[in-house]
């Protein structure tokens, strides 16, 4: 017997219980609940509102899909945000390769993309693969953090635990992050505004301020 009483502030572990059991209006919580976040998360990497949309409808599809075989979920969010990441990932590269085959039937005309753009699609293709690395609870505040633009006591709230608890979470998150996206990161005597230092909030004047310092030191 299914149960009939649910809303967003019903457990995850509960919904997908009953996600298991074939109980529709579950999976219909579990949507509203999670998908305007993903979609947003989708966004951030592919830019195509139309696509990130379709691309976390997939997911949810998935989900119900293998709702009989799928592996025990402890966190919802974390599960969800992975295969969005993966299904993002996926698709920048079959643009790389439409990108690619365009460019031969084009006579092998140069790549016109400015550095800019060369540089954005590079940081993000890298930045999927990083966040992949991460541990869930990290990866989970961190993402509240940088992509919801939720404060720590926010997060704290969102996942039970101390503030103190978000700023570890979300230090250990950066000190990877540092590593594996160093080769984005500017010179010591770069005087240029740099979107990697501001997704990942550090102060340029920090790297003016420590030229002789080791970065890995931060």
């Amino acid at each position: 017997m299914w149960r009939s009483s649910f809303d967003i502030s019903s457990p995850d572990s509960i919904l997908l219980e009953e996600i298991k059991n074939g109980n529709p209006k579950a999976f219909d919580v579990i949507f509203k609940k999670h998908y305007d976040n993903l979609c947003r998360f989708a966004f951030f990497l592919i830019h195509d509102a139309d696509m990130s949309q379709c691309l976390v409808q997939n997911v949810f599809i998935k989900l119900w899909e293998r709702r009989f075989v799928s592996e025990p979920i402890k966190n919802v969010a974390a599960y969800l945000t992975s295969m969005v990441k993966n299904q993002c990932s996926d698709y920048l590269k079959e643009q790389r390769i439409r990108d690619l085959t365009l460019q031969e039937n084009n006579n092998n005309e140069p790549d016109n993309s400015t550095e800019e753009e060369i540089f954005g699609r590079n940081f993000e293709e890298c930045l999927v693969i990083a966040l992949s690395k991460l541990p869930p609870r990290c990866r989970l505040a961190f993402e509240f953090s940088r992509f919801e633009n939720l404060t720590n006591k926010e997060i704290a709230e969102k996942m039970d635990i101390s503030v103190k608890g978000v700023e570890a979470l979300i230090g250990r998150s950066l000190k990877t992050l540092r590593v594996e996206l160093k080769e984005f990161l500017p010179s010591f005597d770069s005087r240029n505004i740099n979107p990697v230092l501001f997704f990942l909030r550090i102060p340029q004047r920090y790297f003016m301020a420590r030229k002789n310092s080791s970065f890995l030191s931060f």
